[in-house]
């Protein structure tokens, strides 16, 4: 069944993607013009698994300093959009870093990104999940001993991003494609903060990936061990999976409220053009 995307929220990243391709404004109108079109496309959709809960994103997931101005920024929802930049400034002079560590299971072209992995001093936690029956569809299986590289922390960000643009002025991962059955990863261990927010502001067009301070390339799977603050190990962090909080650590913004999964180690595969969307064509 195909889906239709109209941008009605605050990022609208997932119609700004579909829109901008084909040269288009992200506006309501044009939207829900490509819906009666009904020209389709396929879209690739990331199973995060924990356990045997599981969670299905199109859009991005994020650790770090783009979680923390997404969803604490709902403070000042009555903002509008402008709460973003406004937190952003603030969490930027504020810089916080966690501790943890990133697994993937790099793309053809990206095997030289992070450190090779000993398969034989990691212990093995397979995800076996397929179709059950009654459920649906419940994701891919996961096999630890296909993972080939990880990268250390502390972390100041990991994005991890299916489609171009994450919000109408964020083109978080440039070369990203609806369908190549890849997810992009832009990593920035350490940044000095006038440098940071320069590169903020470089985010509306996608300059930021070219920085030193970033690392940008794409994978197939990916593991998540998220950890505390460098700067206060009695708090934790928040991951955001499509703009929504998957998971909430110790200390955090509404810390109290119940998640979906907890903060622990996540497991992330992409299934290629397992959704489809209704897509703009070129006039």
């Amino acid at each position: 069944m195909p889906l239709g995307v109209i941008p009605a929220g605050t990022g609208n990243g997932m119609a700004k993607s579909l829109l901008d391709a084909v040269g288009q404004s992200c506006t309501a109108s044009n939207a829900t013009l490509a819906i009666i079109r009904g020209h389709k496309q396929s879209l690739d959709v990331a199973t995060v698994s924990q356990g045997q809960n599981r969670f299905f994103s199109v859009l991005m997931l994020a650790w770090g300093l783009i979680a923390d101005i997404d969803i604490e920024s709902e403070k000042y929802r009555w903002m509008g959009s402008a709460r973003i930049d406004y937190y952003a400034i603030q969490r930027i002079f504020r810089l916080r870093r966690y501790n943890g560590c990133i697994k993937f299971v790099a793309a053809p072209g990206y095997e030289t990104f992070g450190e090779p992995i000993d398969v034989e001093g990691e212990t093995i936690d397979d995800v076996k999940s397929n179709f059950v029956q009654h459920k649906g569809y419940c994701g891919p299986t996961f096999h630890m001993k296909d993972f080939n590289r990880k990268i250390e922390g502390p972390f100041v960000s990991i994005w991890l991003h299916n489609v171009p643009w994450g919000g109408e002025d964020a083109l978080a991962a440039p070369d990203a494609k609806f369908s190549d059955g890849y997810l992009d990863l832009v990593v920035i261990k350490d940044c000095p903060k006038l440098t940071l927010l320069s590169l903020m502001t470089e985010l509306n067009k996608g300059g930021h990936v070219r920085s030193p301070y970033v690392l940008y390339f794409k994978v197939k799977a990916f593991v998540l061990e998220p950890g505390s603050r460098l700067d206060d190990p009695s708090k934790e962090g928040i991951i955001d999976v499509d703009g929504e909080v998957l998971a909430r650590g110790k200390g955090t913004y509404k810390s109290d409220q119940k998640t979906l999964m907890t903060y622990n180690k996540l497991h992330i595969r992409v299934d290629q053009g397992l959704a489809t969307v209704f897509s703009p064509t070129i006039p």
